[in-house]
């Protein structure tokens, strides 16, 4: 778990994890900015972002995975729907 967005990349890059759950709205570095860095990056490019936002506008799905998420979702979140994703993306990890 990470508390802002440069952490976040910070923790990927060193923990190198299954999936990451990407919440856009962070402090310090957005989870936009965080996301295209990971997706840069050869040493995480691989990793399933998930990304999380309070933003449910129409378009918003598109630029999540414009920056490089693999799936979005929206808060507050469902868990049951969020754990379909999170599992099909690992999954496709096997």
């Amino acid at each position: 778990m990470a508390v802002d967005g440069q952490e976040g990349v910070e923790k990927a890059r060193e923990k190198r994890p299954d999936l990451i759950l990407m919440d856009m709205s962070l402090p310090v570095m957005d989870g936009w900015t965080a996301t295209r860095l990971l997706k840069d990056d050869p040493s995480t490019a691989s990793i399933p972002v998930i990304g999380l936002t309070a933003h449910a506008m129409a378009g918003d799905r598109e630029k999540c995975l414009e920056a490089g998420c693999d799936d979005y979702d929206t808060k507050p979140v469902e868990f049951s729907r969020l754990m379909e994703k999170i599992e099909l993306h690992l999954g496709k990890r096997s």
